[in-house]
This record gives C-alpha cells, structure tokens and sequence, in this order.
C-alpha cells in the first residue's frame, strides 16, 4: 500500500460517497487509475464494506451502554457459545472476547431501558454461562470514531 492508497482510504473513510472523479482529483490521478486502485483495495479485503452510519438518537437508539461479562466457565467453546449468543442481538453492535478479568466485553445500541431488561434477560440469566455482568451506560461521548488514521 502506497501513499496515494492510504490518502484514498483516509478520504474514503471521512465520505465514502464522494464520486470517483472528486476522489480522483483529490489524490492526483485520472478516474480511471483511482476506481481500478478502489477496486483493488476491496478485492485485497483493506476495504471490508461500505455503509451508512446513521445517528443513533435519530435513528430511535440513543441509550449506549457497555456492558462487561464474567463467565463461570472459560474454555474457548463456552466463549464462543456466549458470543454467538450476542452476535444474535440486534441491540449489540460490538462483542470481544477479551484477557483480564473480564471475558467479553459488549457495546450496546439501545432505544431504553426496557429493551435493555429484555436482552438482560435472554443474555444474562439461565443456561447462558453468565457469573456476573457490570452495566455502564454512556452519559456523554468524548469520541466515537469508525476511522482508521493511516499516514500518508
């Protein structure tokens, strides 16, 4: 990857619904020479997908919370047992299985507090393999970023 590939990933990553031909123009080459560079960093798998990033308030989910999870047993199917169960959650929008104290670690899109007890339900309690969760809800966001700074 060269420097004119991470000055077409950094734009793309601000507003990946710029035209070829501003990005083209941006970077310094022809249309045709920047598409076949696109093309060529989605097929090497650099650029995973494409989407919209919607505003969570706007878009009825404006509770964020994160939620660290204990499990009672740790061997590497019973995390992955309890992460497809989070994978299944609509309301979770990130789920790591992470070293320390703490198994998983979850981020969660919610519309309230209700919808949250529901999924505490189906996630936390029963045959889930759950010793102990800890519920922290954003009050303020200082950053929140889908960008990946590359140096030109």
């Amino acid at each position: 990857m060269d420097r004119i590939d991470r000055k077409l990933l950094n734009l793309l990553q601000v507003d990946a619904a710029r035209t070829n031909a501003d990005l083209a123009e941006e970077v310094g080459l022809s249309p045709s020479s920047c598409l076949r560079r696109i093309r060529r960093l989605k097929a090497d798998g650099v650029i995973d997908r494409t989407v919209a990033i919607l505003d969570p308030s706007r878009a009825g989910k404006g509770l964020k919370a994160v939620i660290t999870v204990e499990l009672d047993r740790h061997g590497e199917q019973q995390i992955r047992r309890f992460l497809q169960l989070a994978e299944n959650e609509p309301a979770v929008t990130q789920a790591y299985a992470v070293s320390g104290e703490t198994d998983v670690v979850l981020m969660l899109r919610l519309s309230g507090m209700d919808e949250f007890d529901a999924l505490c339900e189906r996630l936390f309690r029963d045959n889930t393999n759950v010793a102990r969760f800890y519920s922290m809800f954003v009050i303020r966001t200082g950053k929140e970023t889908t960008a990946i700074e590359l140096k030109p």
